[in-house]
Formats: C-alpha cells, structure tokens, sequence
C-alpha cells in the first residue's frame, strides 16, 4: 500500500518543509491550499517536489468541501496514512488586544481551528472505518503561541492553543486505532509570513531570544515530521514537540 500524505498549506514555508522530508522518503504527497493549481507559487511547490507531489485546491473555511477533497485524494492517490495539518493565517492586523474586531476573530478561527478541525475529524473517520496494516498518523502543526503570549495577535494565540487541545482529542480518541496524533509548535522560523518581521527578529535572536541562536527552517520541522509519521514514536502518541531552538524554555 503506498505511503500518503496530506499536507494543508504544503505549498510554502513549513508546510512545503514537511511536503520535502516526507516526498523525499517515498510518500505521494498530496498538497491542499486555496491557491489556483496557476498560481506561480503552486507550480514552483510542484516542481521542486517533482513526481511525488500533486496539488489539490481547497479552501479551509469551506468545510462542506471536505469530503470531496478526500474523495479526490482517495482516487488518485491512495487513502491518507499521514494527516499533516499545518496551514493557517495570522491576525488580520497586528494590534492592541483592546482593538481586535469580531471581523478578524473570525478570519482566524474559521481557518486555523473550525477548518483544520473538520478537515482533521474527516480524515479520522476515514482511517478509523478502513483498517490498515501500515501505521497512520494525523500531526497538528500548532505554534510557540499556543502558549507563548503575544497581545498585539490575540486571535492567532487563541486559535493555537485551540489547536493544541484538538490534538490531545484525537490523540486520546484514536489511540485504540493504533493512530498517532502529534502536536509540533514551531518557534520563530524563516517563512513567508515571518518576512515583515525579520530584522525585528533577528536582533532579538542575536540578542538570546533564541537559545539556539538562530532562525528555525522549514527543514527543522520536516525532520521531525518523518519519524512521527513512520511510527518510530507510535507510543508518544499525544506529545507536544517544541520545535523552536529553546524559544519556549522557560528561563531566568
């Protein structure tokens, strides 16, 4: 039976991290974001994926469409062994908590935790009611946020430590499925949505924000991706795994 893998927003930055690492071990990785199968940054995604790799065009917040995505997946590429939710959106507007709109709330939740959780509760049914003998797990790429505060983006922050809580539930519900369920949370890491931010970030890592001393790569999170979704860590099921070069350690 072929490895699979779905991976929201596999197109850039984490998401096409992770779609590298697991293409590169042999899984046919479906990609799945809102972008038009034209868009230039879709193409590139394809290309430097090569073969392994194929694009399907979904739009998180739609999650009446949910279904006809896996259908699709399903018949072109096999059932999803590995889930790898991973796309998401930051606050409209980076802002004083005081100053947040339902407007922006909205936006958030509807994508990183109303869609990511439908998509994710779709994909369990699917695994639970069609037994296989290859191990299968859904990991949820959350955030330093989930616990970290940031005032300035209260709804990402919310949304995150949402996501986190999703993760233990599956975790815990299909644990008799022999199914995995991994919460990784990045830390400060070198995609497209971090580029306004850079310099900020750069003097603060120089400064010790960082113990590790550097930004983080889409290949950081890709690597360990691997490992969880080939069952060298089945009985950590339900582990939160910072990624973050020690962003996260609490310190004096």
């Amino acid at each position: 039976m072929s490895k699979v893998a779905l991976i929201t927003g596999g197109q850039s930055g984490i998401g096409l991290g992770i779609a590298k690492a697991l293409a590169g071990a042999g899984y046919r990785v479906a990609l799945a974001a809102e972008h038009t199968p034209d868009d230039a940054i879709v193409k590139d995604a394809l290309a430097e994926l090569g073969s392994p790799a194929t694009y399907f065009q979904h739009d998180l917040a739609q999650i009446e469409a949910v279904p006809a995505l896996l259908d699709t997946v399903e018949a072109q590429l096999g059932p999803v062994t590995t889930f790898v939710s991973n796309a998401g959106v930051p606050a409209k507007v980076r802002g004083d908590l005081l100053d947040m709109t339902p407007d922006s709330f909205d936006f958030v939740m509807d994508i990183n935790l109303r869609g990511a959780f439908f998509l994710a509760q779709e994909v369990a049914r699917r695994m639970v009611g069609t037994p296989s003998p290859d191990y299968r797990s859904l990991s949820f790429i959350t955030s330093v946020s989930a616990e970290m505060v940031s005032v300035e983006r209260g709804e990402y922050c919310m949304s995150k430590a949402g996501a986190s809580m999703m993760a233990r539930l599956f975790a815990t519900r299909l644990a008799p499925h022999d199914i995995g369920v991994f919460e990784l949370r990045p830390g400060i890491i070198e995609t497209g949505m971090t580029a306004a931010v850079k310099d900020t970030y750069t003097a603060r890592i120089e400064d010790g924000l960082v113990p590790a001393g550097r930004w983080g790569k889409p290949a950081d999170i890709g690597s360990i991706i691997l490992p969880l979704a080939e069952g060298q860590m089945a009985f950590a099921t339900g582990s939160v795994i910072p990624v973050d070069g020690g962003l996260s350690i609490p310190r004096l």
